[in-house]
Order: C-alpha cells, then structure tokens, then sequence
C-alpha cells in the first residue's frame, strides 16, 4: 500500500512527466544522429541539396529553439503562479489539487522539457565540421512547432480553468465518478445481505486492537489487499476510522476478532493496507470532494466577493451529488473473500453527516442572504422528492435546522413569500407540514 501511495504521489507531481519525456529527449538525440550519420554516408549523393542542412544553419536552429523554448516555458510558469494565486485568494485551498493534477498543464511542461534538452543536446554535440544533416534539423523544426501548439493548448486550457463555473463542473464531474467508483462497483454487499445476528455471535468473542502507526489522515483503504490478507489470518475485521478522517497516532485503525489461535500472527502488517497522510486527497473522500464546492460557495457570499451567483452555482451541484449519493449509498458494507466468508466490515460517513457538512458553513455564513437560503431549501427539495424513501427523515430534519436560521419574522412580504414557498415544497416532499409566519405578510 506504501509503494501504491509513493507511485499515485509520484505520478500526479510535476516532476513526473517532464521527466519522463526529458529522458525520451536524450534517446531521440542518439537515435537521430545515428540516423543522420547513416542516411549521410549512404544516400547523401542521392538527395536535393536543399534537404540537406549545414551546420551553421542547424547551429542557429538550435540556439533559437533553445532560447523560444525557455520564453515559453517562463510565460507558462507565470501563469500557473497566476492560477494558482487565483485559486488560492478566489475558491479555495483545496482546489490546487485539481489544477495541479491536470495532464495537460504536465503534459505542456513535459513538451517544452523535451524541445529544450532535445535542442540543447543537438546544439552541444554539433561539431564545427560536422559535415550536412537531414534528420536532426527536421525533427527539431517539427519540435518547434509542436511545442507552440502546446504553448497555444496551454494558454486556452489556464484561460478556462481560472473561470470558477469551469472549476466547479470539473470538481463536480470528478465527484461523481468518485461516487460511482466508491458505491456503484460491488466489490462488497449490502448491509441487507447478512444476517445481524450471526454477525454479533461472530463478534462475541474477545474483540483484538490494531493500533494507528502513525498520525494523519486516511488517504485510501486497498480493500482487496486488505481482504486478502484478513483471509490468510482467518480474521474478521472492522474499521474504527472514517475516510479522510484525521486519526491520531496509537488511535484503534481495526477491530479484530480471530476464530483461531494464531499467536505467531503480525497483526500490525495491516496498517500497510491502509494509506495516511499529511493531507486529504480525493482518491477515496467524497466528502473532502464535496467540501470544495462548499468553499467555494462560502467565499463567492463573503463580503469581500459579494457573488452569490456562483454560491448558488456550487449548492446546485452539490444537490445533485448529494442526490446521486444517496442513490447508490450503503449504511454499512460488508466485504466477504471469495469463499463467501465475511472478512470486512466497514461503516462509511453517515448520510445525514454529509448533509451537515455540505451545508452547515453555508448557513452560518449566508442565512442573511435569501437567494443562498432558497437554493439550499430547493436543493433539500428535490433530494427529499427524489431520494423518498432513503434520506425523507434526515433531510426534513435538516431542512428545520436550515429555517431555524433564516429570520422570517422580520422578511420583506416579498422575500417571505418565496422562502415560504420553498419551505411548503420540502415539507410536502417530506410527508410533513410546516407553518411560518412574517410580521410584514401578516
């Protein structure tokens, strides 16, 4: 599990793919001087001189490559300080991830990489009499000109990404598919599955600890590893930590109960199935993903920015994560192995918690403003319309504490009337009644 963290943490930096492409540079230098030494000492009398580039004209080839590509790849680093100034001062800190992780703006840097040691290698071992050549000043031409593509690429792509609605579609898109990958593959069962009482005898017996090794937050879980190894020591286990949830070092990772008597057993080797780190990423945390949009929303209703428009924006998509989540989400899952035998147990955050936390700061911060207050009171709307029978009672329970915040008594006639609305729509969706009174409608 530590190697699959070092490889994810290696893979999303940015030293990754321009390293990579750095070192095809250097295989592409070789292979085109070996070309051009062949194609020379065999074909030179046989192709048009014009193909055919000297070495004072491939001197000032390179050397103009060289200095365009460290031009480019200035300006590209100055704009990713702007974007990420913008990201950081705009929408929020956790948003960087996003921009960081983006392929094209590695792509992009891993291009000029190779156009620049591709030219500086060609420039170095061009030798003053080093005769004609035909493949190395082509390829270079070529060179040059994908890596103004690139350039071109990578200004549209920073121009869309700083526009928020771009950033919250993309953080939106990401998050479903961490919801479909997270619930949606059934890789585990559902709690309705197994016979509660057959697993509380399971549990009966001595319940073993096993310890958090270090401190930080739960990145990722590899179940099937996990599950795996649980098999081999005849272990039925259950987490004790919440994913993205910050643990403290000592703290109970699993609960263990082993229907063996296995002394020589290293429980502890099930810490490496389990990834903690620094920070929250979204691999595995749904709910870090959703508390981007919620930042965002948060800061758009701050004095300093006044821009509810986006709030609304970020509460929308939030709605329809939420309702896909509560499409597909599991109370408690349960992993069995391939023999049928229940070896994980694993209680993910509760559904309520994510209601709170999508929209407890947007309360707190907003309840002043009544086009943030409707949107939320929509959005509780059409998840309670839609989602019935699964979250009805969390989200009438919610909705309350929504209005509770709102000061109606004192609304304008106009501005109750449409927050009263909203809530009559969410009371009919929750099978309920509610009756809100306005000293102005009154």
């Amino acid at each position: 599990m530590n190697n699959s963290k070092r490889w994810i943490d290696l893979r999303d930096s940015f030293l990754f793919l321009p390293a990579i492409y750095s070192v095809i540079s250097i295989f592409s230098v070789v292979i085109s001087i070996l070309l051009d030494e062949w194609i020379v000492s065999n074909w030179k009398d046989a192709l048009p001189d014009f193909l055919l580039t000297g070495s004072s004209v491939a001197q000032t080839l390179y050397g103009s490559l060289v200095t365009s590509i460290l031009t480019m790849t200035t300006i590209s680093f100055s704009t990713i300080m702007v974007v990420l100034t913008t990201y950081t001062t705009q929408f929020s800190p956790r948003t960087l991830q996003d921009f960081m992780k983006s392929r094209i703006t590695q792509h992009v840097l891993g291009v000029f990489s190779f156009g620049f040691i591709f030219s500086l290698l060609q420039l170095f071992l061009l030798g003053k009499d080093s005769g004609s050549g035909l493949i190395s000043p082509f390829l270079t031409v070529f060179v040059s000109v994908v890596c103004l593509a690139f350039f071109i690429i990578f200004i549209h792509h920073s121009s869309r990404f700083i526009k928020v609605n771009n950033l919250i579609g993309t953080i939106r898109k990401s998050t479903s598919a961490l919801i479909t990958r997270t619930f949606s593959q059934k890789n585990y069962d559902s709690y309705t599955d197994w016979n509660k009482e057959d697993i509380e005898k399971r549990k009966s017996t001595d319940k073993g600890i096993i310890a958090t090794g270090k401190s930080g937050y739960v990145q990722s879980v590899h179940y099937a590893s996990l599950i795996q190894w649980a098999e081999n020591n005849d272990l039925l286990m259950e987490t004790a930590f919440s994913m993205g949830e910050y643990i403290q070092k000592g703290m109970p990772l699993f609960y263990y109960w082993s229907t063996s008597d296995q002394e020589d057993s290293n429980y502890e080797e099930a810490r490496n199935f389990v990834a903690i780190g620094n920070e929250r990423v979204d691999i595995q945390d749904i709910e870090f993903s959703l508390q981007k949009l919620v930042e965002i929303a948060v800061r758009a209703i701050s004095p300093s920015l006044n821009d509810p428009h986006t709030a609304t924006n970020c509460i929308n998509r939030i709605g329809s994560l939420l309702i896909e989540l509560a499409d597909v989400y599991e109370p408690i899952r349960y992993y069995p192995d391939e023999e049928g035998s229940l070896r994980l147990i694993a209680e993910p955050v509760p559904f309520r918690e994510y209601l709170y936390k999508c929209f407890y700061q947007i309360r707190i911060y907003g309840h002043h403003d009544v086009s943030v207050m409707n949107s939320v009171m929509e959005v509780l709307y059409k998840l309670a319309f839609i989602q019935k029978e699964k979250v009805q009672d969390d989200v009438w329970q919610f909705g309350c504490y929504i209005i509770k915040a709102v000061d109606v008594e004192n609304m304008d006639e106009l501005d109750f009337e449409r927050f009263n609305h909203q809530a009559q729509k969410l009371a009919d969706a929750c099978g309920t009644a509610i009756s809100l009174k306005s000293n102005d409608a009154s």
